[in-house]
């Protein structure tokens, strides 16, 4: 098992990639996954943007089953595989973060990791233009919603008069969004998922996470 205390030096090139503290007094895994992604003004932000709600949220209080806008989301409910997750697409200036935070029973830590990569592989691979067509609508509710009430509206002016040096009009951004088909998806997230090493932070009871080349080994499928 790859793991190292803290207050050591970690082995020559773990640290690179991942840090991970096993502490079985806790009682649920805390992990997160994440490739690198771009800045706020890279043109591949927004297509990244509809990609991470095709992998979505979910945790124990949601209703819906099969019924769940993200494939995963409909596999964590039926299988029992965690607690919660989140997908996430921080941005900063130059570069960024995409991926997945996940709260696990000890148990489950294997079976989630793998149906996390399946799905980040079905971006690259297999998505439809359906998928894309319910994201993308689901992204823009979002955007809306944020912006309800005059302290979020504020918030997003100053967050884009810093990113953007102006504020985007919502009718330019929900155009940007429509431009975007399942072909952009499988291309972006080719280039920034498939066959790239994760960053991998874990905390709590983690015996049963994979090792970091196994992991590494399912950020591609074989093609034919």
């Amino acid at each position: 098992m790859s793991c190292w205390n803290p207050v050591e030096k970690p082995p020559v090139g773990l640290l690179l990639y991942q840090i991970r503290v096993r502490d079985d007094k806790m009682p649920l895994a805390h992990i997160a996954i994440a490739v690198e992604a771009v800045g706020w003004s890279h043109p591949d932000t927004i297509p990244l943007m509809v990609a991470n709600t095709l992998i979505g949220n979910w945790d124990r209080s949601f209703g819906g089953g099969v019924n769940l806008s993200s494939k995963l989301a409909q596999m964590a409910c039926q299988g029992n595989l965690c607690h919660s997750f989140q997908s996430f697409n921080t941005c900063y200036t130059d570069t960024g973060l995409w991926g997945l935070y996940m709260v696990c029973e000890p148990g489950t830590i294997r079976d989630m990791i793998h149906f996390t990569q399946m799905g980040w592989m079905s971006l690259c691979t297999s998505v439809t233009e359906s998928e894309v067509a319910r994201a993308k609508n689901l992204l823009k509710t979002n955007m809306l919603l944020h912006l309800d009430g005059s302290t979020p509206i504020c918030e997003d002016i100053g967050r884009q008069m810093l990113c953007y040096n102006r504020r985007i009009p919502l009718h330019e951004l929900e155009a940007r969004i429509d431009a975007i088909d399942a072909n952009t998806i499988k291309e972006v997230c080719t280039k920034y998922i498939y066959n790239r090493a994760p960053a991998i932070a874990a905390v709590g009871p983690i015996e049963q996470l994979p090792d970091y080349n196994q992991i590494r080994s399912g950020m591609f499928w074989m093609r034919s």
